[in-house]
């Protein structure tokens, strides 16, 4: 008898023993996948977050999540975790729930970030033919082949993921706020021409307003206007998607991605941006989003795109300047919207109303344009000019535009 009452002890104890390995193991599971969620880094390593090299089989937690890191964090990230040390010795950071920040951005944050979403590489067909975009092959090297002649490679022209991103101090998501789609031209790099000859993040910063800039490298430094994949369906909806995640780590509050998941937008398209700029108009959650669309010497195409969004859409503004580049163009449209009886005006005078429409003619040279066409940084008047702007308090007001006057 007693052995048996022994037995029967000595079992539900295994069992016992063997549910709780199983719950810890199933907890443990629980942890890494969190851990992984929370913590995933991007692939550019920016310093702004915590560079996991691997998360532990084995580890300890407290309310979320806890992974090892091999190495300290580069930069203090806005809600850091905790760092303690247990009797093994490895570093552990306890992933804390994210808290959302009480106060403005603290300083100014521009970098360079690898997107999964991004424009290309593109591998897919040309809408308008139906033909493969890559469209040459030498010894195994992909690349494409304009009319021309000019063959661009793959490999070289059409492989940059990164796009620029810019937060400016003072910046508040929890306030109104713009997003700037900013699409460069032909033959750019983010670096040498977006951000330092035609300071485009520094125009963002100096207009004052609450606003961010989302920049994506199209063909690189190319005689290319290719949309990539925003020629897809979907393709513009996942990298704004995208942009949400990478500016609310940018910015150093978790809680922010809401807020730029449904920040107004405007898209600022110049030269030869035009392309990615019209097909961007047909995604109907950019259409829900849009509060203006600015061309900058960019008409060269897409016209019937341009026009079918201006006439179905009254409560976004649309503003082309150009120089005798584009003349033809912008005159095609205005010639078009006075056949549907959509009035517009010849001078950038005031706000940018929704639903106004502008066409100006500013004869500086092309290459300069983003930098000086109706007035000196067309990117900060734009902002300053948009009805219902909230402004940062920690800047000037914008030279080109009297707050109280409007002109």
């Amino acid at each position: 008898m007693v052995r048996n009452i022994a037995l029967t002890c000595a079992m539900a104890a295994a069992f016992a023993v063997g549910f709780f390995l199983v719950s810890q193991k199933n907890a443990e599971r629980r942890a890494t996948a969190d851990a992984m969620a929370y913590l995933d880094i991007d692939a550019e390593r920016s310093s702004t977050f915590y560079p996991v090299r691997r998360v532990a089989s084995s580890v300890q937690y407290k309310k979320t999540v806890i992974a090892i890191l091999d190495s300290a964090p580069t930069a203090r990230a806005q809600s850091e975790p905790e760092t303690r040390t247990n009797q093994a010795g490895p570093r552990v950071a306890f992933a804390l729930p994210p808290k959302p920040r009480s106060r403005p951005v603290e300083r100014t944050h521009t970098q360079l970030v690898a997107f999964a979403a991004s424009p290309f590489p593109y591998t897919g067909r040309v809408p308008r033919t139906n033909r493969p975009f890559l469209n040459y092959r030498d010894d195994g090297r992909l690349g494409r082949k304009t009319y021309g002649g000019r063959v661009y490679w793959a490999d070289e022209t059409y492989n940059d993921r990164r796009v620029l991103l810019h937060i400016p101090e003072g910046f508040d998501a929890r306030k109104p706020a713009v997003m700037v789609l900013f699409f460069h031209g032909h033959g750019a790099t983010l670096e040498r021409d977006v951000a330092a000859r035609q300071r485009v993040p520094q125009q963002i910063t100096e207009s004052g307003m609450n606003a961010v800039l989302v920049a994506p490298q199209f063909a690189v430094d190319a005689r290319d206007s290719s949309a990539g994949n925003f020629w897809k369906p979907g393709g513009v909806e996942r990298f704004l998607d995208e942009v949400a995640d990478k500016l609310a780590r940018l910015d150093g509050d978790p809680t922010s991605r809401a807020a730029f998941a449904k920040m107004p937008i405007v898209i600022v398209g110049y030269s030869g941006g035009y392309a990615p700029t019209a097909w961007a108009l047909e995604s109907p959650v950019v259409e829900k989003r849009l509060k203006g669309t600015v061309l900058l010497d960019g008409l060269y195409g897409e016209i019937d795109k341009f026009e079918r969004w201006v006439a179905r859409n009254r409560s976004a503004f649309f503003l082309s300047a150009y120089t005798g580049s584009t003349a033809r163009g912008n005159a095609a449209l205005k010639h078009r919207l006075r056949a549907r009886k959509i009035p517009y005006r010849t001078e950038v005078a005031g706000a940018l109303a929704p639903g106004s429409v502008t066409f100006v003619s500013a004869d500086e040279r092309h290459r300069n344009y983003v930098t000086k066409a109706w007035t000196e940084y067309p990117n900060n008047d734009v902002l300053v000019r948009m009805t219902g702007g909230v402004r940062r308090a920690d800047t000037m007001q914008s030279a080109s535009l009297d707050p109280v006057t409007g002109r």
